[in-house]
């Protein structure tokens, strides 16, 4: 007998026997919800539980809590779970000339227009329709407050090709902030990939953050391209082309949304997976911009 359909028979038992002090709420029970939306088996959810690691609306539950999957906020390690029915997740690779949003009024084609038409499904933050890359669609308002609102701050990776060849000088600039009309950027990670490219990481979702800074420099952009969002990069996924998430990889965007207070410690002791991402992940992006760079050189548009 496999766990679920051990646990199957369980969930037939009397509630009450299995309350141990809790107040059950009505809907389902905790570990099968768990279990639907990809966390583990019935058993592995229930050791999770039981371990602590779960949480109900930030609170410890005991085995046997029923949950309501519409409106209660699970956490896995402080981590939120998506257990809403209906969740849908698209990473897409969004193409010049595309505006990031869901409607547009000067008709113009948007980036909720490249992934099927239900459920109704929104943009996580911005790209400016003359930039490039990878960008979140996706109906999760939990997620989406998490890679979008100021109390965090998720890394996100862009190649950028620029005016002219940056000095060391002008390269220590970006890193360490420049001052833009809406205040002080916050530190950058900023290598130079080849003569008049960059590759520049920042946390901070300004609007035009990194055409601001490197025109703050003297080396407008010419092409920007996203390349990784936390820790999740595609280079197979061509312009114009969308893929749904994983579990783990919705799980890994969450856990990547560092609190503003931590993001200053973040900096000084870079998570490892960002560098191992960033130098197996983008090398087909490096290529790309790179040629373009070599082909159009300074100045070019």
């Amino acid at each position: 007998m496999s766990d679920d359909q051990e646990y199957d028979q369980l969930d037939v038992g009397d509630d009450d026997e299995r309350e141990r002090g809790d107040v059950l709420h009505a809907g389902e029970r905790l570990q099968k919800v768990l279990a639907r939306t990809g966390v583990g088996s019935r058993r592995v959810c229930e050791d999770l539980i039981a371990d602590g690691r779960i949480t109900v609306n930030g609170e410890v539950p005991v085995l046997g809590r029923r949950v309501d999957a519409e409106v209660d906020l699970i956490e896995l390690d402080g981590v939120p779970v998506p257990v809403r029915p209906g969740l849908v997740h698209y990473l897409v690779n969004k193409p010049l000339g595309v505006v990031s949003t869901a409607e547009d009024t000067h008709d113009r084609p948007t980036v909720v227009s490249l992934v099927p038409p239900e459920p109704r499904v929104y943009p996580v933050g911005r790209l400016d329709m003359d930039s490039e890359g990878l960008i979140i669609v996706t109906n999760d308002g939990e997620l989406t407050h998490r890679l979008t609102h100021p109390s965090f701050g998720v890394p996100k990776e862009y190649l950028v090709h620029v005016e002219g060849e940056p000095t060391p000088g002008e390269v220590r600039h970006l890193r360490g902030g420049v001052l833009l009309e809406d205040g002080m950027t916050a530190p950058a990670r900023v290598s130079v990939v080849a003569p008049s490219l960059l590759r520049m990481i920042i946390h901070e979702g300004r609007n035009r953050q990194i055409r601001r800074m490197c025109e703050e420099v003297g080396h407008p952009v010419l092409r920007l391209v996203r390349t990784r969002i936390g820790p999740l990069a595609d280079p197979s996924l061509t312009p114009g082309s969308y893929r749904p998430l994983t579990f783990d990889e919705v799980r890994g965007l969450a856990a990547a949304a560092v609190p503003a207070d931590d993001i200053e410690d973040a900096d000084r002791h870079p998570v490892a997976s960002v560098d191992s991402v960033t130098s197996v992940t983008s090398v087909a992006s490096v290529d790309s911009v790179a040629s373009d760079a070599a082909t159009n050189g300074p100045g070019a548009g």
